[in-house]
């Protein structure tokens, strides 16, 4: 897979992603789910339960860590990442955490293009993140 960058403003390099990117070469996609911060619990009611409940930055480091998880099944990366999308109820929360996303793309050395969405509540009311990926090889 190669990436070429597509920038023509620069404003998003601070942010830790480019405007668009020309990918050429993939031959598999992987759509993730919108992750959150639940971890597998047998006890619970649904089997899993709210980590972080009311954590911003807990939720965000949880869900980045599901999407590692999802990639590494997937036998892919971070580096594989195309596009994030972060769904907040809280967007300056986010914004005043966005070095964990930051630090956790950059061991990638991509800016994928990203969406930055406040919403009203997710799944369940203790929940303040949700993030999807695309990724490809």
């Amino acid at each position: 897979m190669e990436r070429r960058a597509v920038n023509p403003w620069d404003w998003g390099l601070q942010f830790s992603m480019n405007q668009g990117e020309v990918i050429e070469g993939l031959t598999r996609h992987l759509h993730c789910s919108g992750q959150v911060s639940l971890i597998p619990d047998a006890t619970a009611e649904m089997g899993v339960r709210i980590e972080h409940a009311g954590d911003i930055r807990g939720q965000m480091e949880s869900a980045l860590s599901n999407i590692d998880a999802i990639l590494s099944e997937a036998g892919m990366d971070r580096s594989n990442v195309i596009t994030l999308r972060f769904f907040t109820t809280d967007v300056d929360g986010f914004l005043a955490n966005y070095d964990v996303y930051a630090g956790w793309i950059a061991e990638a050395g991509t800016m994928p293009p990203q969406s930055l969405i406040g919403v009203d509540r997710l799944v369940f009311p203790e929940l303040k993140v949700e993030i999807e990926a695309t990724a490809g090889a």
